[in-house]
């Protein structure tokens, strides 16, 4: 399948993660629920100044996309996970009676012939109404949830959100916004990527793509091929093919002021490896930078250990052993095909990005600095 693309470009809240002292006013409640291919995921929080606080959270592996790759269409068992999954977010969202929500779906039901009688059956058996996204808003949902991470010596950006079956790339061009401003701008994509007009310079997006390849899709593409080091291979070369249109990769790009900033749960569990973690730590995961060379030999390590090896790996685990080859297969193409030694670990995504501009539309975040 040929990727997605179109025809056409505040402060972000860095989260606060300790729950909330107080039983908060839940008209001062929002929440914020991501149900893609692979995993359900939900933050429910309350706005803290020019920041926002986490009041409840859930996630919880439900492979909604497994088997779709050959059926076409979402199975049986695995839509009874999900809604499995969704009736436990359905009672915190009553038990914290919260004012404003916003429910999203991405690739899975984006594609499955039969995501709308889900979607259905979804409201009828928990009461939540799942809104299906299309893939610029989930794409500029994941860039202004990383504005906080881009460096003001940034002049060109790539942001990269790799999902459970697709993976989002947008390349933003920031030589002519003031350095001071370069965050900033990037928060008015949140509105979409058109031109912005306002006080400063606006980030420009050269460019932007879904690939409709992510860690679970892409593994199914090649669950035949038995050797795991071939299996790899494959996976990296097949994903780089899909970005031959992509703007940004057809010509040769500046060392020296790019950054790439990476959000999924591969890119998190990589540094997790990398910096040794017994137990996740997201203090220490999010905007960490990472090495190409530091990359490469967590990914070495992943394949000596093999599956049996990355199953009993307590940062990977059972559930990821099988997704963590086919995340680091493209986190690998993309280091392959951009100037850049460094990637900035971001662990934030399409939640974050979603709880931002409800509360920026509801203008109740107090203007700051990054």
């Amino acid at each position: 399948m040929a990727p997605r693309r179109p025809e056409g470009a505040g402060a972000f809240p860095h989260p606060v993660e300790s729950l909330a002292p107080v039983r908060p006013d839940p008209s001062a409640l929002y929440a914020a629920l991501d149900l893609g291919t692979n995993s359900c995921r939900m933050l429910i929080a309350q706005p803290k100044g020019s920041q926002f606080q986490v009041v409840d959270s859930f996630s919880k592996s439900v492979q909604l996309g497994a088997g779709l790759e050959k059926s076409g269409r979402l199975g049986n068992a695995s839509m009874g996970r999900t809604i499995s999954a969704l009736k436990i977010c359905q009672q915190k969202l009553k038990r914290h009676n919260v004012g404003h929500m916003r429910l999203v779906a991405t690739e899975a039901c984006r594609r499955a012939r039969n995501s709308r009688d889900f979607i259905r059956q979804v409201q009828r058996e928990t009461g939540l109404r799942l809104e299906v996204i299309e893939p610029e808003e989930e794409a500029r949902l994941a860039v202004v949830s990383c504005a906080p991470l881009v460096s003001q010596r940034t002049e060109q950006l790539l942001v990269v959100d790799i999902g459970g079956g697709s993976t989002e790339l947008v390349w933003i061009d920031l030589s002519n916004v003031p350095n001071r401003d370069r965050p900033k701008s990037i928060m008015q994509l949140h509105a979409g990527f058109e031109a912005y007009n306002g006080a400063f310079p606006s980030a420009q997006v050269v460019d932007w793509i879904s690939v409709p390849l992510g860690v679970a899709t892409l593994r199914d593409h090649f669950n035949d091929v038995e050797d795991d080091a071939a299996r790899y291979a494959l996976m990296s070369w097949y994903f780089e093919e899909h970005l031959a249109d992509f703007a940004p990769y057809k010509t040769e790009q500046a060392r020296a002021g790019f950054q790439i900033v990476g959000t999924s749960g591969t890119v998190t569990t990589v540094a997790a490896s990398h910096l040794g973690l017994r137990r996740y730590d997201r203090t220490k995961v999010d905007g960490l930078r990472m090495s190409s060379a530091e990359i490469e030999a967590v990914i070495n390590r992943y394949l000596e250990l093999g599956p049996s090896g990355r199953r009993r790996d307590p940062r990977i685990g059972q559930d990821r052993q099988t997704l963590i080859m086919s995340g680091a297969a493209i986190l690998q193409a993309l280091l392959r095909c951009w100037p850049t030694d460094r990637l900035s670990v971001a662990d934030r995504g399409l939640r974050e990005g979603l709880l931002y501009a409800q509360m920026s539309a509801h203008g109740v975040l107090e203007d700051g600095t990054l």
